[in-house]
């Protein structure tokens, strides 16, 4: 019993449960202070992705040696083909069930959160762009030069950010969940938007959860392995994502349920979740694709042509590719797309903003629990291609 009550699975959901229960009978004054520590811890974990990032992508890199260039080719591809698989599938569900369905697009009425009394702002050392692409960069060009001094010190870094995930963000990251969920249950999202929100957002999950299992069974196919082994090892990792919003913020929680899995290798846990945490949002574009659907046919009485909708998935795939993992961030780098390929007008990208953000946890689920399976397809692109397995020394 004292094991379960200090997993942490147990503290999330404990997390949720809580702040759901304190929003509703909450009042302006314990409010402030909700939203003003959500606020802190935020930047906290924020703060500390892009080192998560370069500490776990760069040294992996200078590991894989002569092999990392094509293990970064075949990530790439994997993350496109994932999202634009993803995007197709959400596309021919639309054209199936969006003309039978009667939403209600009203998401109005939502109580006010109150400002932050105290506003303590910690600025990243770099955005989480800079430090994938920072990290990729260092780790091939010591590859290339065969830099021992750089490849030891990646090496210590990366133990000194191990210490900063074990020791101060997995912490506090029930905590920061409890405070959002508080803050979502005050303002009214989780009651008064509820019939929109399981309208379209179940038939979401739905996707979400097809699109996860077809992608386990691919990778177990692939791999040779039993794709359970690692999904069994995701729950606390999908929680996370519910309660952060954000494939970066889940990061640490990610890298230890990956760890946890026999049939993944550490090299390539090390190497592909962090990478695939930024490059790969199937769930975010399976979402996005069947509510631009699903907006355009409330707003604009028709569901967009086919050849229009290919184009826009095809190029939404791309822009998942480059899109922060932050929330929302799929949605945002996409707004040109939007604007320019389906023609949405000011109320329309407003209305998909704000749907969007309603299921914008479960999409971020889908994306973290779907790194699993891509990076299990990687192990079994290394064993397969006989890329040599790099000891790693310290665990999660």
């Amino acid at each position: 019993m004292k094991k379960i009550v200090g997993s942490l699975p147990f503290k999330l959901v404990l997390g949720v449960v809580i702040g759901i229960l304190v929003g509703q009978v909450a009042n302006e004054g314990v409010m402030n202070v909700v939203v003003t520590i959500k606020y802190i811890l935020n930047q906290v974990i924020n703060f500390c992705v892009p080192l998560i990032i370069i500490g776990f992508i760069a040294p992996s890199i200078t590991k894989l040696g002569n092999n990392a260039s094509k293990m970064l080719g075949v990530a790439l591809v994997l993350a496109y083909v994932s999202s634009l698989g993803a995007a197709l599938f959400s596309m021919a569900a639309g054209y199936g069930l969006i003309p039978h369905l009667s939403i209600d697009a009203n998401v109005e009425g939502l109580k006010e959160l109150p400002k932050i009394v105290f506003q303590l702002d910690i600025p990243q050392i770099m955005p989480v762009m800079s430090a994938l692409v920072f990290s990729v960069l260092i780790g091939l060009a010591a590859t290339w030069t065969k830099a021992k001094t750089i490849t030891t010190v990646l090496e210590e870094f990366q133990k000194i950010v191990l210490d900063i995930v074990t020791k101060i963000v997995i912490p506090i990251l029930p905590i920061f969940i409890g405070f959002t969920f508080c803050a979502l249950s005050y303002e009214g999202t989780i009651t008064k938007q509820l019939p929109v929100f399981i309208q379209v957002v179940l038939i979401v999950m739905i996707g979400h959860f097809i699109w996860m299992a077809l992608l386990y069974v691919l990778a177990g196919i692939y791999s040779g392995e039993n794709p359970w082994t690692v999904v069994k090892n995701y729950g606390p990792a999908y929680i996370t994502a519910v309660g952060t919003m954000s494939s970066a913020a889940t990061l640490a929680v990610a890298l230890r349920c990956a760890k946890k899995s026999e049939s993944l290798r550490d090299d390539m846990v090390d190497f592909g979740v962090p990478l695939f945490a930024n490059i790969h949002l199937c769930g975010s574009v399976l979402t996005e694709v069947f509510f631009v659907m699903t907006v355009s046919k409330i707003l604009y009485g028709n569901i967009p042509s086919f050849g229009t909708m290919l184009l826009f998935c095809v190029l939404l795939g791309v822009f998942a590719i480059g899109a922060p993992g932050v929330p929302g961030g799929t949605v945002m780098a996409s707004l040109g797309l939007i604007t320019g390929v389906l023609g949405f007008d000011e109320t329309g990208t407003a209305l998909m903003l704000t749907i969007f953000a309603l299921q914008d946890s479960f999409g971020t689920a889908c994306n973290v629990t779907g790194d699993g399976a891509l990076t299990l397809m990687l192990t079994g692109y290394a064993k397969k291609h006989h890329v040599e397995k790099q000891t790693i020394s310290v665990d999660l």
